[in-house]
């Protein structure tokens, strides 16, 4: 595996830019100074990396020095002499080191003029006593500037970039020397200098602090803090490292970005652990401990207290659990705090300045110890109720093996979570109530229920959060724990539960199976809530399959039973899969219905059934074609889905997916591409959210595009039970291949799709015709290019894949149960868009029927009603309405333009360019004749209707060794590389004219 920084710097853009400006003063013959500091990892060696490179490819001269961590060594002048070995390499440089004879000792490493006092030595060690001898103070400061005149004679002939890394282990001679430099930095006009520490090395007493902020006064120095890498960043750092290693797991890439909290050197350590299946790398263990080591025992003490405790910690429990005094705990606790172990939060709470550094002092506690600690701190917060949450109580209790405790405090945990409307955390501390179950022998006393209720509990959980197949388990263990003997009751609470769940994962039999089962388990009389229940879900169940006439039964006996007892929620979700399929004709009374159906569901407080209305009735907008109004419901939707926590259940990701189509399609693309990308880590079950940002990307021809589909790709596997996904997936592709000419990969796509939508839905798959309808546009772009360069065999082959296609569309339009839902105005302008596409793969222009296909998608389809204006602008300038296809192209090119769909924009400028056709914006027509010659026009006019060159010949009365000279012209001047590719060419360029 490479290393991080080996590779292209990731990041940093704009303190690379911060940097690169201070390299453009030199340039300018201004100098200046950046003092960089970050903490140990950062990435502070790979941006000066960079900018020596970008520096020297400015015509810089570039001298870098190293510090070195030598201990009680303080070998003097280190960093300088490492800086100035250069010079003394290079024969250009060399000679002018005799100007300077003082630095002959520094240079050499003899004893001499440029040695220091012994007392001047950090350590003052034997080491350093032995290599120099003291000399007088003025050689001291002959030194100083003997250093200083050599850097500005160097810059005289070309700008300087003196480059120091790493001046927190640099010696007291190096730090007096750099202080002289500085101090004197507008003597030398073309020299940049650029120095880099680390930050969490800088306690109180260390000798570097009171130097910076002597520096950072002076005139002309900057300073630059080097923060953690955004979790984006570290990601694209993650995935370049792991490309070279064949790739990594998801799940892999995102634990390395979470626990590297924005540090490169971390993410490389811990990406090499996760490929060799280590927890924590020695490596990177050894670096961090070592700061541990430096501290005194009693300070070492607090940080494993504290790192038994959690992320972050209060005094009093540190005090507590400590085993010192008062004062002595205080003390440590600076301690660490002033060597940057431990920072203190804005709360007053202590907390380890990262992660990592928590994770490698508790790995390095002994077993017996961290148990003993984990029962004083649970100890502790069991007598302070409010020092601590149920959730810290929980994990302490677990962690000193008291496994009782543990499990009532997740309970409360679980019950705290569920309160605030965090159903995410919910799940995990109900999962580990459910994980300690069986080592609990009252466990159903203290649960105050039983299991499969705790089962179902956990479920819903997992479903808030759009962790459906998660929900499906959990739904299957309390089946498999009631049995068939169980309580009739209960068990029909289950089937139905699980019916629901599997609707919403494209499992329709087996959900029919499980509401089949509620049915069959209590009777209708007495009506009763579980009843209710089960005939929702099994009305619902049904009408997903098309059996309306058994779902209006059912959806019936559901709506009186909860009129009758009161409950709201199985009315609301009733009336919603009834309304749907009576009224969908019928749009004001469909909207009355569904606005009950939501004053319900809120009154009853099942956030579930809510945000199923919800959805309802931004779906109902959006088929009707009222893009305006389905965006008003998404984000009132969105709004109460954050406030209840669900903003990724399942409801919750459906409304998400469906404002980043509306606003694709009502021509909002950076809104659209917003709404996919707000939360970067969606789960599984939301992918398509991410996914529908494709839409915009394809559409602008944004190389990212790839990056995604191949993203989405990876999913495949999750495809079948996740069918929106797929679609947001193969429309891409299909895209994509149309781009680039690919008529064959985009017609295979369309074809497996409308295969696979048929294995799943049946007949009734209306989405088939959008995906067949720009699939056939690829097509139809192959058969007009080889109808142009006269390849008959290519033509009959093309059109009849058109009419192949065509069919297949046709079939889903014809297959849509009305019953189901009348087809909405999209569907509809999708269906004329197939038949002008099949017209103009037979080389029909048919422009009436394209102004239908634009008049349809005028119900709001901004991209498809332009796209749809430059077929028509094509078609009526085939048929010579030169007029017409003006203004079709105008208000296709000024759509391109406002959405940043360069490939639209580049088909209408060379439509125009092609027919001569002038418009605000327009390009400027070519003048063929400043390209080709008369005769080679004349030429490229016979080349296009497919004549040989004898045939050229022929019918311009000239040889065909001749015809051959202007075809071989016409190629060069057209970089093409054959006739036909030279005739695409030209039509492209609007070269081509009319004969």
């Amino acid at each position: 595996m490479p290393r991080w920084d080996e590779g292209p710097l990731v990041g940093r853009a704009d303190e690379l830019a911060r940097l690169m400006a201070h390299v453009d003063r030199a340039v300018e013959g201004r100098p200046s100074a950046v003092l960089v500091a970050g903490d140990a990892g950062v990435g502070k060696t790979r941006l000066l990396d960079e900018l020596s490179r970008r520096a020297a490819e400015r015509g810089l001269r570039v001298l870098t020095g190293h510090c070195v961590d030598l201990g009680d060594v303080g070998l003097p002048y280190l960093p300088f002499v490492d800086l100035l070995r250069p010079v003394v390499a290079d024969p250009e440089l060399a000679p002018g080191l005799a100007d300077h004879p003082v630095l002959a000792g520094l240079l050499t490493g003899r004893p001499g003029a440029a040695a220091v006092p012994t007392d001047e030595v950090d350590g003052g060690s034997p080491l350093a006593r032995g290599a120099f001898r003291p000399p007088a103070d003025d050689g001291r400061l002959q030194l100083f500037e003997a250093v200083a005149s050599l850097l500005s004679d160097l810059a005289e002939d070309r700008p300087l970039l003196v480059v120091l890394e790493d001046v927190h282990w640099a010696d007291r001679s190096s730090r007096d020397l750099l202080r002289y430099l500085l101090a004197r930095l507008a003597e030398d006009p073309a020299v940049v200098v650029v120095v880099s520490y680390r930050a969490d090395d800088l306690h109180r007493r260390h000798p570097l602090r009171p130097l910076l902020a002597e520096l950072v006064r002076l005139p002309g120095v900057d300073r630059l803090a080097l923060e953690p890498l955004p979790a984006s960043d570290v990601e694209a750092l993650v995935r370049g490292l792991a490309s070279a290693s064949g790739g990594v797991p998801a799940a892999t890439v995102e634990d390395v970005v979470a626990r590297a909290e924005g540090n490169a050197f971390y993410a490389e350590e811990l990406l090499a652990a996760g490929l060799a299946g280590e927890a924590l790398p020695m490596g990177l263990t050894d670096v961090l401990l070592a700061r541990v080591e430096q501290l005194t025992p009693a300070a070492q003490q607090v940080l494993r207290v504290a790192a038994v405790a959690g992320r972050q910690v209060r005094h009093e429990l540190v005090s507590a659990v400590s085993s010192q005094s008062p004062q002595e705990t205080e003390q440590a606790l600076a301690e660490a705090v002033h060597h940057h172990l431990l920072v203190v939060s804005e709360d007053g709470r202590y907390r380890f300045r990262h992660a990592l550094l928590r994770e490698a002092v508790l790995a390095d506690l002994l077993p017996g110890e961290r148990v003993r600690l984990h029962a004083e701190v649970a100890a502790h917060l069991a007598a302070h109720p409010g020092a601590g949450t149920a959730a810290e109580r929980a994990h302490h209790a677990r962690e000193s093996n008291d496994l009782p405790g543990a499990f009532s405090a997740s309970l409360e945990a679980a019950d705290a979570a569920r309160r605030v409307g965090a159903p995410a955390e919910q799940l995990q501390h109900l999962e580990t109530a459910l994980a300690l179950w069986s080592a609990v022998p009252d466990a159903a006393e203290r649960a105050g229920r039983e299991q499969w209720v705790l089962l179902l509990d956990t479920a819903a959980a997992a479903r808030a959060i759009g962790e459906l197949h998660r929900g499906v388990g959990l739904l299957r263990s309390a089946q498999q724990l009631l049995g068939p003997d169980g309580d009739p009751e209960a068990r029909a609470r289950v089937h139905y539960t699980l019916a629901q769940a599997l609707t919403r994962i494209e499992e329709a039999g087996e959900a029919l199976r499980e509401s089949t089962a509620a049915m069959a388990l209590v009777p209708a009389d007495p009506p009763s809530p579980v009843r209710t229940w089960a005939a929702a879900a099994h009305a619902r169940t049904l009408y997903s399959l098309g059996r309306v006439a058994e779902g209006d039964v059912a959806a019936i006996e559901a709506l009186v039973a909860a009129d009758a007892l009161g409950l709201d929620s199985a009315w609301a979700d009733t009336a919603v899969s009834l309304a749907r399929l009576q009224d969908s004709g019928d749009l004001p009374t469909l909207r009355a219905r569904l606005h009950e159906a939501r004053e319900r569901a809120e009154r009853s407080g099942d956030p579930d059934v809510e945000m199923r209305v919800w959805f309802s009735l931004a779906i109902v907008a959006y088929e009707a074609g009222e893009v305006a109004e389905t965006l008003e419901h998404a984000a009132a939707g969105l709004a109460r889905a954050r406030a209840l926590g669900m903003e990724w259940s399942f409801y919750g990701a459906e409304l998400r997916h469906l404002e980043v189509v509306a606003r694709y399609v009502g021509g909002d693309w950076d809104g659209s591409l917003r709404a996919a990308d707000e939360v970067a880590r969606v789960p599984d079950m939301a992918a398509h959210v991410r996914a529908g940002g494709l839409l915009v990307l394809v559409g602008r021809g944004d190389p990212q595009a790839r990056q995604r589909l191949a993203w989405a790709q990876g999913l495949a596997t999750r495809w079948d039970a996740h069918v929106l996904l797929m679609l947001a997936t193969v429309s891409a592709e299909i895209e994509l291949a149309a781009a680039e000419g690919d008529a064959r990969t985009a017609a295979e796509r369309a074809r497996w799709a409308d295969d696979r939508l048929h294995q799943l839905w049946g007949e009734d798959r209306l989405a088939t015709v959008r995906l067949v309808a720009t699939a056939l546009a690829a097509v139809a772009d192959a058969a007009a290019a080889a109808r142009l360069v006269g390849d008959a065999e290519a033509l009959a082959g093309w059109q009849a894949e058109a009419e192949s296609l065509a069919d297949a569309g046709r079939t889903a339009a014809r297959a849509h149960d009305p019953a189901i839902g009348a087809a909405g105005p999209e569907a509809r302008a999708w269906e004329a868009r197939l038949e002008a596409e099949a017209l103009r793969a037979r080389g029909v222009p048919a422009p009436e029927q394209w102004r239908a296909v634009v008049e349809l998608f005028g119900y709001g389809n901004v991209y498809e009603q332009a796209r749809s204006r430059f077929r028509l602008a094509e078609a009526l300038l085939a048929t010579d309405d030169r007029a017409g296809a003006t203004a079709e192209l105008a208000a296709a090119h000024e759509v391109a333009v406002r959405l940043g769909a360069a490939p639209l924009r580049t088909a209408v400028e060379a439509l125009a360019r092609r027919g001569r056709l002038e418009f605000a914006g327009a390009p400027r027509a070519v003048d063929v004749g400043a390209v080709l010659t008369p005769r080679e026009q004349e030429v490229l006019a016979l080349m296009a209707a497919g004549r040989t060159n004898r045939q050229i010949g022929a019918e311009l009365f000239i040889s065909e060794k001749t015809a051959s000279v202007h075809v071989s012209n016409i190629l060069a001047k057209l970089g093409a590389g054959g006739r036909t590719e030279a005739v695409a060419i030209a039509a492209a360029r609007g070269l081509l004219t009319a004969s």
